[in-house]
């Protein structure tokens, strides 16, 4: 009898690794995307492109326009517009109209801010303080100017000086119970020398003021916040020292709380009540 034979043993099948695909499907979708984006940015429509910039800038303050679409823009009106202005100062809500309300809201808030800054100058007056100390009320509310760091700083350093202090302890009491938000900001001079650049000096001095205003001066950590601006906003050039001295400031900002009709007002209601 012959011997059994075994059966034979197929051969194993071996399958390439198919894992690829999902990479490559990836890959032709974000070409697909790019090249979709690519056309869409070679048919930019050039009349409406203009119409979106002067839109963006009309509306942020920077430029006054007179030709956006006011069905879909944000316009700012002839009278109201201010070429002085900051960007961000004080946004107008789009299409607001100019009311008799709104001019005797803006009028009242500016009795208001008034009275914030009687209340300090009488202060700064009695402690002879008022040196170096300016007021301005604009549209985004009450800013007091600590100008020259001569006075309120030493050269090129952050450190508050004894008469910063002063004036801080006066009208911090005064600002608390306003419960407005504040917002200090920064500037610096060009030509630092002593300190890495003027954005971290600014920075310092801003964060010093908020630091003793709150931790001295009762103001509610909530309610007020600091920024820098280095040296990019001056409000003159650096050829002489008393120049240069202006540059070297903290503003803080009593930000008015009114709506934003009522804040772009401002302007035409001091203008009403000077009279």
């Amino acid at each position: 009898m012959s011997p059994r034979r075994r059966p034979r043993k197929r051969p194993e099948e071996h399958h390439v690794d198919e894992r690829w695909m999902a990479s490559y499907m990836d890959m032709v979708t974000v070409l697909m995307c790019m090249f979709i984006v690519l056309y869409a940015m070679s048919t930019v429509d050039a009349n409406k492109f203009e119409k979106l910039r002067n839109s963006l800038a009309t509306g942020f303050g920077a430029t006054v326009s007179e030709t956006v679409d006011t069905a879909s823009g944000t316009v700012v009106p002839p009278e109201l517009a201010d070429k002085d202005s900051e960007a961000f100062a004080a946004p107008v809500t789009p299409n607001a109209p100019v009311t008799p309300d709104a001019l005797a809201a803006a009028m009242k808030e500016v009795d208001r801010l008034r009275a914030l800054e009687e209340q300090m100058k009488a202060g700064l007056a009695a402690a002879g303080l008022s040196e170096n100390v300016e007021f301005q009320i604009d549209q985004r509310g009450l800013t007091v100017k600590l100008i020259g760091s001569q006075t309120f700083f030493a050269p090129d350093r952050p450190e508050l000086t004894d008469r910063a202090s002063q004036v801080l302890r006066i009208i911090s009491p005064v600002l608390g119970p306003a419960a407005l938000e504040i917002m200090v900001e920064g500037h610096a001079a060009n030509g630092v020398t002593s300190y890495p650049s003027t954005w971290e000096l600014s920075s310092a001095r801003a964060v010093n003021v908020l630091r003793y205003m709150v931790d001295r001066g009762g103001i509610a950590p909530g309610t007020i916040g600091a920024v820098a601006f280095g040296s990019a906003r001056q409000v003159n050039d650096d050829s002489t020292p008393e120049l240069m001295e202006r540059n070297r400031r903290v503003d803080i900002v009593i930000v008015s709380d009114q709506p934003d009709v009522v804040r772009a007002l401002i302007p035409e209601a001091l203008k009403l009540t000077q009279k």
